[in-house]
């Protein structure tokens, strides 16, 4: 392994030292980077310690190395970077049904004529629909002679 590791590489290194902020790990013989809090679960970190302790063998994911030489490094990406690779469906071949020559089209009977009798037709047989339920509406609501108060 290489002194200075590349960004974007995948190393195993040993956690070091924790802190409230993070997790230090030594990458190679002197070379230390740290796992800022954010970077070291898929989940909510609230307590480090919950996760890694001291001595741990971690694999890692170096983030970005400043130009003073600190090295940035993230557990998480490098567990989602192992993932192995789901492998893709293939789609089903579907065979489209067979034409059913049982089913007989026919048209309907036109009895109204043309489109304004059919539309005149519809007009008188809605609004004596309507009509009829607002009398029983009426007579519902209105009490029955007779009847006491």
């Amino acid at each position: 392994m290489s002194t200075q590791p590349n960004v974007g590489e995948i190393v195993e290194g040993k956690i070091t030292g924790i802190t409230k902020f993070g997790v230090f790990v030594d990458i190679s013989e002197g070379v230390t980077g740290m796992v800022h809090i954010s970077e070291v679960a898929r989940t909510y970190v609230n307590e480090i310690r919950d996760f890694v302790k001291e001595g741990d063998s971690v694999k890692v994911k170096v983030l970005s190395i400043n130009e003073e030489g600190k090295i940035s490094l993230s557990i998480k990406r490098a567990q989602e970077d192992e993932k192995p690779e789901r492998p893709r469906r293939q789609a089903k071949q579907v065979t489209p049904p067979k034409p059913d020559n049982s089913f007989v089209w026919t048209t309907t009977k036109n009895e109204g004529g043309s489109f304004e009798d059919m539309m005149n037709k519809f007009k008188q047989t809605s609004d004596e629909k309507f009509s009829d339920l607002k009398r029983k509406n009426v007579e519902v609501r209105r009490p029955k002679r007779g009847a006491a108060k």
